[in-house]
């Protein structure tokens, strides 16, 4: 599968599948001791009521495999949503990258000077609209020194024999980029996207 890319450097792909809409269907009929051996338009139709009707639990017989590499606020809130979900769908797999043990190479999400919100009115969630460019580019090359100066002091830490946990404190973590794979069913894919896709 290719991958659908997610802000400057990160990306999102389907690595693997289990079932599929034949799997979901007949978990659907199994309760009139009915199957199909072959997907076709009745099949098609019942899919689309149960959607739209919210049936939704057959979705669970269908589950999916992503890779994710995105900075880690995006990964935390990704995971307290997974996390929360458990009462939607128990089949919940979650595995990331650990600087425990790779060292690989550093990647920081840093907004372009057009990319830096307010705060938002409400308070509630999300942000504003972008502040001025020029207080923007100003906060973009602040971040942008406090980064390379914490590789620096990153890779003068592990050049010393400090241990990689340790070592990694000097990262900013919330704008490093992670990698995680993330395994649950349709239905808590269904789920994850009409909760996280509103304006």
């Amino acid at each position: 599968m290719s991958n659908i890319p997610v802000l400057d450097k990160g990306y999102v792909r389907l690595i693997d599948t289990l079932g599929d809409d034949l799997s979901v269907v007949n978990a659907a009929r199994v309760s009139y001791d009915k199957e199909s051996t072959e997907f076709g338009n009745r099949d098609a139709g019942l899919l689309k009521f149960l959607i739209r009707e919210g049936h939704t639990s057959p979705f669970r017989h269908a589950a999916l495999t992503f890779e994710v590499y995105a900075p880690l606020f995006v990964a935390r809130q990704w995971w307290k949503y997974a996390v929360s979900s458990t009462h939607v769908d128990d089949q919940n797999g979650w595995n990331e990258s650990s600087r425990r043990y790779i060292t690989e190479q550093e990647e920081f999400y840093i907004p372009k000077a057009n990319e830096w919100r307010s705060k938002p009115e409400n308070s509630k969630q999300g942000s504003g609209a972008p502040i001025d460019i020029n207080t923007g580019s100003n906060f973009t090359r602040h971040l942008q020194t406090m980064v390379e100066s914490s590789k620096i002091f990153y890779n003068s830490a592990l050049e010393s024999g400090i241990a990689p946990e340790l070592a990694r404190l000097f990262l900013p973590a919330y704008g490093m980029y992670v990698r995680w794979r993330w395994t649950t069913s349709l239905q808590g894919v269904m789920t994850f996207l009409e909760q996280r896709l509103g304006h």
